[in-house]
């Protein structure tokens, strides 16, 4: 059956607005908005994606990333088809600039989704792939039912979204990742078809809000958006208006779907990123995509003592008790309850 969508509104001419997005498109019967899942039936929008999954895996928690979030544990990840950026840098461009039509995709229930998280012993359900924001409606039943069970929620997203739906969007979700694509507005324009602003506007409110975990990635493109002064740029933004705690993740991009003549980026800029964020007084800055290890171990700010190494997705929980620093009692910023060690594996799923 289809879905009846939310955030939309009718116009005077027979169209229909969809206020999910800053894209606000307006579509003529039978026609979908840019991220092809949202379509005009008559006279209301469907969510063709409801209900609808790609695939489903046992990933990580550091995959999202989140570093500050249950580290060590597993989270059930899925994602759909579509996405209302266009990316030309896009590293899941198979998911997210795919229609339905041409992904394989199950109908499954919100209880079947997390059914599945419980009893391959996930701690959290997350929303991911290709960007939760164009199938709302179902992140938001699926994260109900999770706090309804007793399970965390993940939002791993590029922040494209309108103030008066990310309110409803937010409500059940426990922890999101942004992934703030570059710090200009011609970067946006140029390589992702939409614009900085927005995207902006949501972490800010995230930070005030504050009921959500929140972790910030930006992934490095060679020539496009890694010079130092738009990285120093962006790392005091974070700063001044989301707080120096917030954990800020800098990864390196490989060459990939429409940015494929560009090189991989140099392990030198990432970790060279990291140093221009730790010394504009961000606390927990953290590299990706590259092997670094120090990079990936968050520290004491307090002492200087590691309390979470990482090498890779190879997690040891060294020095921390409840949050805690063990060396100095120093709080580390998080959610840290039943932190434990994993080997990082992935498991590919299939709901049974």
């Amino acid at each position: 059956m289809a879905y009846l969508a939310r955030f939309h509104e009718a116009l005077p001419d027979g169209r229909v607005r969809c206020t999910l997005c800053p894209r606000d498109c307006r579509l003529a019967p039978g026609q979908a908005g840019f991220c092809a899942v949202r379509e005009n039936q008559g006279g209301q929008i469907v969510l063709l994606a409801y209900g609808r999954s790609t695939g489903f895996a046992a990933d990580p928690i550091e995959k999202k990333p989140l570093n500050h979030f249950l580290p060590g544990s597993a989270t059930l990840s899925f994602g759909t088809a579509g996405c209302n950026l266009g990316c030309r840098f896009c590293q899941n461009w198979d998911i997210s600039k795919a229609r339905l039509s041409q992904r394989a995709s199950v109908a499954h229930t919100a209880a079947e989704v997390v059914q599945l998280a419980i009893a391959e012993g996930c701690r959290s359900v997350a929303f991911t792939y290709n960007d939760p924001v164009i199938w709302a409606e179902w992140a938001i039943d699926v994260a109900r039912e999770a706090r309804r069970r007793g399970l965390r929620t993940v939002l791993v997203t590029a922040g494209y979204v309108q103030p008066r739906a990310r309110e409803e969007l937010f409500a059940d979700i426990d922890a999101a990742n942004v992934d703030l694509k570059g710090f200009t507005e011609r970067f946006y324009a140029k390589l992702t078809l939409s614009h900085l602003a927005p995207v902006l506007d949501t972490l800010a409110w995230l930070a005030r809000e504050g009921r959500v975990w929140v972790e910030v990635t930006n992934l490095l493109v060679p020539g496009q958006n890694d010079g130092r002064e738009e990285t120093r740029s962006l790392s005091r933004w974070v700063r001044d208006n989301m707080g120096r705690d917030v954990p800020l993740h800098f990864t390196a991009f490989h060459p990939d779907y429409k940015l494929r003549d560009l090189p991989r980026t140099p392990v030198a800029t990432v970790t060279g990123a990291r140093e221009v964020a730790l010394a504009e007084g961000l606390r927990f800055v953290y590299t990706g995509n590259v092997r670094d290890p120090g990079g990936q171990t968050t520290c004491c700010p307090a002492c200087g003592r590691a309390v979470i190494v990482r090498d890779g997705y190879a997690i040891r929980v060294v020095g921390l008790d409840g949050g805690r620093c063990r060396g100095c009692g120093a709080v580390i910023p998080g959610v840290f309850d039943g932190a434990t060690a994993s080997d990082g594996a992935r498991r590919v799923l299939g709901l049974r």
